[in-house]
């Protein structure tokens, strides 16, 4: 008797926080400091919170 694997999705919507030090702002991308990596956010997302 062999069974079929079922296939099972999973989503997760959920929101981290993390600190970090502002090292740029332009007209549209903000650049965070974040440990030892800068990364690029745009102003869009960060509006939406």
């Amino acid at each position: 008797m062999t069974k079929t694997p079922e296939n099972k999705n999973l989503k997760v919507d959920s929101q981290i926080s993390l600190k970090g030090l502002v090292k740029a702002i332009f007209n549209d991308t903000v650049h965070v400091q974040i440990g030892g990596k800068v990364i690029t956010l745009p102003i869009t997302d960060l509006k939406s919170q």
